[in-house]
């Protein structure tokens, strides 16, 4: 799964068949859950029982992304997950490669290829800085860009601090900065009336998974104007006059404005799903219902795949040094628990 959303379906079909009844997706919290919601309601008439008998055959779910395994943990904590998961995102080769590096390439990709603004001397805001907000934050300084980052968690926050970053808040900035990146997976980072405050023709766009990190529904009803420039970049003017340019509909502007990640960096992370897949169809039984990583030798296992590619030469223990540190001469090389 890529975001909980299949896994969300899945555990909501199952839920309201039970219920016997399905909510009125006009009720619902955002468009993407109406769509939801919707289906369910002509299935609940048609299939009574489709998700509960689809969920039974499931051997279990491999999470792509944070706000996902987010999801997943929630579930397990509330006794709610139907079936075993591997959290794919939190394997080193995933989200320190494909959240860090990946977004560094495709951030700017996206912003240049919708706006093709000069980055250089212009204050950027990163919001958020976990590894999509690092890979951000470092894309936006290679261009030349002032980068200022907001965060809500001091480790994080003093990281981006002593990397030579100003920490401050959104409203602090608002008025001032030329470019907003909401990278936090959280919802209601930047709202309307943030936007509202914005200098003239200040760029907008999200990378941090859902379209809630920012306010598009207040946006539509804020009686501000739509001005489709080209696909995946509008312009909103208030009624005051002055606009803000809103990417990719606040959706992931690295898939909405450029076309993602490379293919190398998702090989690592796709490396990891199909090894998570073979794992929990191979061996079931190993993982009764429960949210799981992939152990430290697999991880490495995708490194080494990847090495080869790069023209990377390992460098080999001798039976001496194994012996002084423990470690076996083919890994696993850190504990489970070390930080990269």
């Amino acid at each position: 799964d890529d975001g909980g959303d299949a896994t969300m379906l899945m555990h909501k079909g199952v839920e309201y068949e039970a219920a016997g009844a399905v909510p009125d997706p006009t009720t619902a919290s955002n468009p993407e859950l109406a769509i939801v919601l919707g289906l369910l309601q002509r299935s609940l008439k048609s299939e009574p029982k489709k998700w509960t008998t689809m969920a039974k055959g499931i051997k279990g779910v491999t999470e792509e992304t944070t706000t996902g395994v987010k999801r997943l943990y929630k579930m397990a904590e509330k006794g709610e997950l139907l079936f075993p998961a591997i959290n794919v995102n939190d394997s080193v080769t995933k989200s320190k490669f494909d959240n860090l590096y990946g977004c560094r390439h495709s951030l700017i990709d996206a912003i240049n290829r919708a706006t093709d603004v000069m980055l250089a001397g212009k204050l950027a805001v990163v919001c958020g800085y976990g590894d999509v907000g690092k890979g951000c934050a470092q894309s936006l300084r290679g261009q030349g860009a002032r980068v200022v980052v907001t965060e809500i968690d001091p480790i994080n926050a003093l990281q981006a601090a002593m990397e030579g970053y100003e920490v401050n808040t959104l409203e602090a900035l608002v008025s001032t900065a030329d470019v907003f990146v909401t990278a936090t997976g959280n919802e209601a980072i930047v709202t309307v009336d943030h936007m509202a405050r914005m200098k003239h023709n200040a760029i907008v766009c999200n990378i941090g998974h859902f379209d809630n990190e920012i306010d598009m529904a207040g946006l539509a009803r804020s009686g501000a104007t739509r001005d489709e420039l080209k696909a995946g970049t509008d312009l909103w003017t208030f009624q005051d006059g002055h606009a803000v340019i809103v990417l990719a509909e606040g959706r992931l502007v690295n898939l909405g404005c450029a076309t993602g990640h490379p293919s190398f960096v998702m090989s690592c992370s796709f490396t990891n799903q199909v090894i998570a897949q073979m794992e929990l169809f191979n061996n079931t039984d190993k993982y009764p219902l429960g949210v799981y990583v992939l152990p430290k030798a697999l991880d490495e296992k995708v490194a080494t795949l990847h090495l080869g590619a790069l023209g990377a030469v390992l460098t080999k223990l001798s039976d001496e040094q194994s012996d002084y540190l423990g470690i076996p001469h083919n890994g696993p090389f850190k504990s489970e628990n070390y930080r990269y």
